[in-house]
């Protein structure tokens, strides 16, 4: 096993890393050991995350009902404030927290002015609940433009020519679900969008922990959405989405939790300030425990979203350089470029789901979406492990 690993100017314990891992690490009794690159889809949880779910109970069972004053709503705070600072907010900005991205994304569609504004603006590279909400709303007489990601290194200018007065709603990702490719002048884009009176909504799950975002200029505007499921391994069950300070919209799609002040009567639906105005319902707070117990231990082994990502970039250039060398370069479809690439490798291939079966009959996971395998790689990996993982990709490729 790698001791001290060396990553651009910072090394970290790539063994004691591990060790907080040692119950997704170790193989089941009786099993081959397992090569989890699904760094970019499930990440493994590490130890202390099934600490917090005993630490959840305990809390239940010591405060019952006041548990949600006296431990969830603290926690609650403290975890918005850590997960804006790593998407590169403020710790201060407002924040909605949600099961999936989905019904927060849903809530912000409600709050739309869709009469005065039917137009919404996006790209055919977004995620299924994203696409599949936004063509059910097109067959109830919303105007969707559907911007072609391909070709990629003009997809800013499509964007930005597709933004045009009477737009209620931009929603584009930061990185590209399916090729890891990280949108160019996004900064640009939002503004545009604001610019024009548009809401500017940016799917983030793809860069949050593991992409850091220069959001620039787009910083007012942006309401940004992710999810701890993926690069963050906290597990599901936990979303949120960033909300720009002094947003008074107010969402048709719309909880009890977004107004506690009206339990006191009143008439009219009223809005707590800030991301409360995006809130739900009563929710299980297990995960915002995981989420809370997982950031402490990001911090712990000093691991800040730009040491993730440069070892994101180590990673995915090590998968590079085997696909090359066995002469699958051709097959990637990943950007070659650092600077434009996510934190996964996608491989264009026949099959591509049969692929993803036998490379799991192999103790090899990784992930298929249509015609490409997706390989994700995580800090807890070690190069030997990928490299047996990329080598038997490329065998059941060959077949």
């Amino acid at each position: 096993m790698q001791g001290d690993v060396e990553q651009q100017g910072f090394s970290f314990d790539l063994g004691a890393l591990r060790a907080a891992y040692s119950r997704f690490l170790a193989p089941a009794e009786g099993a081959a050991p397992r090569v989890l690159l699904t760094g970019h889809s499930h990440q493994a949880w590490p130890d202390v995350a099934r600490d917090a779910l005993a630490a959840c109970f305990d809390d239940a069972a010591r405060l019952v009902d006041d548990k949600w004053d006296d431990a969830v709503l603290p926690k609650r705070a403290a975890v918005g404030a850590a997960i804006l600072e790593r998407m590169g907010f403020d710790r201060g900005d407002d924040i909605a927290f949600g099961q999936n991205t989905h019904e927060l994304v849903y809530r912000l569609i409600s709050s739309l002015p869709r009469r005065d504004r039917p137009r919404i603006v996006t790209t055919d590279g977004e995620f299924h609940s994203l696409r599949r909400q936004l063509a059910r709303l097109g067959e109830d007489g919303v105007d969707v433009a559907w911007v072609s990601v391909e070709p990629r290194r003009s997809l800013a200018d499509r964007l930005l020519a597709a933004l045009l007065p009477g737009t209620s709603m931009l929603a584009i990702s930061a990185v590209l679900f399916e090729s890891a490719t990280v949108v160019p002048r996004l900064d640009e884009i939002v503004a545009r969008a604001a610019e024009i009176g548009a809401v500017p909504l940016v799917d983030a799950y793809h860069a949050f922990n593991v992409v850091p975002i220069a959001w620039g200029s787009a910083a007012p505007h942006v309401f940004a959405v992710a999810g701890g499921y993926k690069y963050a391994a906290m597990g599901e069950g936990l979303c949120w989405m960033r909300v720009p300070r002094g947003c008074a919209l107010r969402p048709a799609f719309t909880g009890w939790f977004a107004d506690f002040g009206a339990l006191a009567g009143g008439g009219g639906v009223g809005y707590a300030p800030g991301g409360a105005r995006f809130a739900g319902s009563t929710f299980d707070p297990c995960a915002l425990y995981r989420a809370a117990a997982v950031l402490e231990h990001w911090d712990r082994f000093g691991l800040t979203v730009p040491r993730l990502r440069a070892i994101s970039l180590r990673q995915t250039g090590r998968i590079l350089g085997h696909l090359d060398a066995a002469g699958r370069g051709g097959d990637v479809v990943s950007p070659r470029e650092p600077e434009r690439r996510g934190g996964f490798v996608a491989v264009r291939a026949a099959r591509a789901g049969d692929v993803v079966q036998r490379l799991r009959a192999r103790g090899v996971l990784v992930d298929a979406r249509r015609d490409v395998v997706r390989i994700g790689p995580a800090p807890y990996l070690t190069d030997t492990e990928i490299d047996a993982g990329v080598a038997a990709l490329v065998e059941e490729l060959g077949r």
